[in-house]
């Protein structure tokens, strides 16, 4: 019988029970893909994050699992970790292992608490997207503030900015029709200045709203910055989860120019909740 410990933590919160729950096996180390595929499913989390040995020069490596699939990077699992591993081994900076390359999170502490972390993210690919019409159409829309487009790191996100927090708000989707792939955001989106709204859909990956996208968080300050929202450089407040009851806060900045992107950033807090341990048969 082999025993796995995990630990439970709220993302993108300082305090319980509010922001992205995540599932961290601390030592997945004996752990196959098929069983980690189903230990994914049994927390039935948005993601739970496994942790090995470094391989690359960075403190661990992680592997992020949603209860349908494998995916390459997210945000609140990566910093949801860092903060997990972090305490223990008193850095200031974790460098992370992920299928998109090596992520370094800063940690910010209180004494010996850790308070808050900010993670740069992978640089995203950017494309309009194609099924524009249909999207507004699902979502009961008429256009969008900005136009479309479909931003890649790892994880895909398309935005769509609505003309007032209060329309995000009142958004009432009918995503199931466009039959959208698992790995795709629909980020829905308001505000002004530095403060902003968001709601993210993700129907093909099973999640049909997110509490807190970290991931979405940093494309999405750079894509205000391409259109002239804000100013590269400038850090965005993000405000996400009210309406399914996890409010959520997540901070993004993009820094650079239009021509060349130079760092996306996103930071948050993030509080342990729950430990626990399975006891699995050495051989499933």
């Amino acid at each position: 019988m082999q025993t796995y410990r995990y630990v439970v933590v709220d993302v993108f919160t300082d305090r319980p029970l509010a922001g992205n729950q995540l599932a961290v096996f601390t030592d997945a180390r004996g752990l196959d893909d098929e069983t980690m595929q189903a230990l994914a499913r049994e927390t039935n989390l948005s993601e739970s994050t496994f942790v090995f040995p470094g391989e690359s020069g960075g403190h661990a490596k992680i592997r992020i699992f949603t209860p349908l699939a494998e995916l390459p990077f997210a945000g609140h699992p990566t910093l949801g970790t860092a903060f997990v591993l972090g305490g223990p081994l008193q850095t200031q900076e974790l460098r992370l292992e992920t299928a998109r390359g090596i992520v370094p999170v800063r940690l910010e502490r209180d004494g010996n608490r850790l308070v808050f972390g900010r993670m740069e993210q992978p640089l995203p690919s950017v494309q309009p997207y194609e099924r524009e019409q249909e999207l507004l159409t699902a979502l009961g829309v008429d256009g969008s503030e900005l136009p479309v487009e479909l931003y890649d790191n790892g994880m895909r996100h398309v935005y769509v900015m609505l003309r007032s927090e209060a329309a995000v708000a009142a958004l009432r989707p009918d995503l199931a029709r466009l039959e959208l792939p698992p790995n795709l955001g629909i980020n829905c989106f308001a505000g002004a200045g530095k403060l902003w709204k968001t709601r993210m859909f993700a129907p093909g990956g099973g999640v049909p709203e997110d509490p807190a996208t970290g991931s979405a968080a940093g494309p999405l300050a750079l894509h205000l910055a391409r259109h002239g929202g804000i100013a590269f450089g400038d850090e965005i407040e993000i405000s996400q989860g009210a309406e399914i009851g996890r409010p959520s806060t997540l901070y993004a900045r993009a820094d650079g120019t239009p021509e060349k992107v130079e760092r996306v950033e996103v930071g948050g807090s993030a509080v342990t909740v729950a430990r626990g341990e399975f006891r699995l048969p050495a051989t499933l």
